[in-house]
């Protein structure tokens, strides 16, 4: 039985409140710049056990009469056809994906913001696709010197430069696809072109991690730190909040470093800063709905090692250098686990060594762990999958719950038809077979139905798996770690 360590019913009371209080007190309106992942979060429901994936918004369902939402995306991103990592997609797609899913919801989405444009004509081929599908957007531009030089950013020639948005909501929620899209400068220059037509309005950001009321090397917030290291952000002690109230609190670099001249801008166009410090602008409540911090401290410290193996992994395909690695594993030392310390991998790699061929390892929601074998049939994800379900749905491990007749003809296909160099059966694929047989194999149905049960539960493969079976693992929910190696010499892996 999986432990909870955080209290949902309790964040999202506290959080929603917090986000009132803050519209208040800027006179009605608030540009909240939003952090992270608004859909699928599940960083922070594996770090934080109890932490509903989709807790930020159901929030924002809860405030949709109040609230609208406007989308940033960085011209140069859509020029350069960049890619959401985890999705696989590019940034003008997700773009149009997270609109369906606000829409979805009830949830308003005023405008698309193309910011940094500099006359990229995918940004134009872009705008033209929006302006087709009837959806507002405006163009905000590169300002030179941004936001070093106060004086120039805050003038008709910087922020007044940029198109004025139009929203008529209190709660303007700015959110993007991908981290550098321009969402703080999106916030700033609204507020300058409000405080220009005499509207009252603030700027606050929602950031879930790092917890600024955990201590600084808490595993929570090392888990953060693992899991930006490609970003190279840095936790740090908040020293503006520490001078200002005498309050030890936890930031990250990026934003310690740039409040001075956040508090220029302010300043600037306000005339004076509401904030005294990094911590002032967020309205993150996080911290105070850990119900069990022993249950959290453990959950974060599984998911630096899985961070690791993430890193090592990318790193073995070359898709960055080895740096993100490196600090992950000193993450690691300091939060005193290694590898070790995940028990499916240790499975993983004994039946790995005692078979001489690849196993996937999973630990059931009770402790239990169960390996699976790479046969001329199955891959070792597969064979895992049919020997978990079968445990789980109480069913005897000699018993075939997948009917021959279907497997043979799909083994025929793949072999002969289909230019397969073996005929072993990826994830999806036995899903599909388990599927097909669950009509007449009552023990197939039984098994299938178990699936659920199976989310959220760590996996470790000895070899790095293909992108199909990837991406299946992900679908179900289950954590997946991988050794960084191959399966052969080949240089070509599909």
């Amino acid at each position: 039985m999986q432990k909870t360590g955080f209290d949902s019913a309790k964040y999202f009371k506290m959080q929603s409140e917090k986000i009132k209080e803050r519209i208040k007190e800027f006179g009605g309106k608030l540009y909240l710049e939003f952090g992270g992942k608004l859909f699928d979060d599940f960083h922070a429901s594996r770090v934080l056990p109890g932490f509903a994936y989709d807790s930020k918004v159901k929030l924002l369902c809860e405030m949709k009469d109040q609230a609208e939402i406007i989308i940033v995306i960085n011209a140069t991103d859509i020029e350069k056809n960049k890619v959401r990592g985890d999705l696989g997609i590019t940034y003008d797609l997700e773009v149009m994906r997270l609109i369906d899913a606000f829409s979805s919801l009830g949830l308003y989405v005023g405008s698309v913001i193309i910011a940094q444009y500099s006359g990229q004509r995918a940004a134009d081929a872009f705008r033209k696709k929006l302006d087709s599908l009837g959806i507002k957007s405006y163009i905000h531009y590169p300002i030179e010197g941004y936001p070093m030089d106060v004086n120039f950013v805050v003038s008709d020639e910087g922020f007044g430069r940029n198109d004025y948005i139009e929203t008529t909501k209190p709660l303007v929620v700015v959110t993007a696809p991908g981290p550098g899209s321009g969402k703080m400068a999106t916030c700033l220059s609204q507020l300058f072109h409000e405080n220009k037509r005499g509207v009252k309005a603030g700027y606050a950001k929602f950031e879930t991690f790092p917890i600024w009321n955990l201590p600084l090397t808490h595993p929570v917030n090392l888990a953060y730190e693992a899991a930006t290291a490609d970003l190279d952000d840095v936790n740090m002690i908040d020293h503006y909040h520490l001078a200002a109230y005498g309050e030890m609190t936890v930031n990250y670099n990026r934003d310690i470093e740039v409040f001075p001249v956040l508090n220029r801008i302010f300043e600037t166009i306000l005339g004076e800063s509401p904030y005294k410090s990094p911590t002032d602008m967020g309205v993150n409540m996080v911290g105070n709905c850990i119900s069990d911090d022993e249950v959290v401290c453990e959950a974060a410290k599984q998911e630096i090692i899985r961070r690791f193996y993430e890193a090592a992994c990318e790193y073995r395909q070359g898709k960055c250098d080895e740096n993100p690695m490196l600090k992950v594993e000193l993450l690691m030392e300091r939060a005193g686990v290694g590898i070790e310390d995940r028990p499916v991998v240790g499975a993983a790699n004994a039946k790995a060594e005692e078979t001489e061929m690849p196993a996937t390892a999973i630990e059931l929601k009770n402790g239990k762990i169960i390996v699976g074998k790479t046969s001329s049939l199955l891959g070792s994800s597969a064979a895992m999958l049919l020997n978990a379900l079968k445990e789980v749905a109480g069913i005897e491990d000699s018993v075939d719950i997948i009917d021959p007749l279907v497997l043979k003809p799909v083994e025929d296909l793949k072999k002969n038809h289909l230019g397969h160099n073996n005929a072993r059966l990826h994830l999806d694929e036995v899903l599909l077979a388990l599927a097909i047989s669950a009509p007449k194999n009552p023990d197939a149905a039984k098994a299938l139905n178990c699936l659920e049960e199976l989310r959220g539960c760590e996996c470790h493969s000895t070899v790095i798996l293909s992108q199909v079976d990837t991406q299946t693992f992900k679908k179900l929910g289950l954590n997946l770690t991988c050794e960084p190696k191959y399966r052969n010499k080949k240089l070509y892996h599909a």
